[in-house]
């Protein structure tokens, strides 16, 4: 329910799929994919971090907090297409 205060674009939309980058003015995207994992009707909403932060330990922090994919700039679409293809189906 937070969430959907915070951001109403989502409520009006229902994403399957996010793509979040880990940094973004005012909230970052760890904090947002937290607020969303938090929020009991998006529990199933899919969340894909995008960052040019590429070490191990955004990473791990990233898959903790709920992110079911994290890749790291430079991507290709392709890659990007093929990944979160792959997290919706599954």
């Amino acid at each position: 329910m937070m969430a959907m205060r915070r951001w109403p674009w989502l409520a009006a939309s229902s994403p399957d799929l996010l793509l979040l980058d880990v940094m973004m003015p005012k909230k970052s995207g760890f904090e947002v994919c937290e607020a969303l994992r938090a929020d009991s009707q998006r529990a199933g909403l899919k969340i894909v971090m995008l960052t040019a932060k590429g070490r191990d330990t955004e990473m791990a922090k990233g898959l903790a907090i709920g992110a079911d994919a994290y890749v790291t700039k430079p991507f290709s679409t392709k890659e990007l297409v093929e990944k979160s293809q792959g997290i919706l189906a599954a």
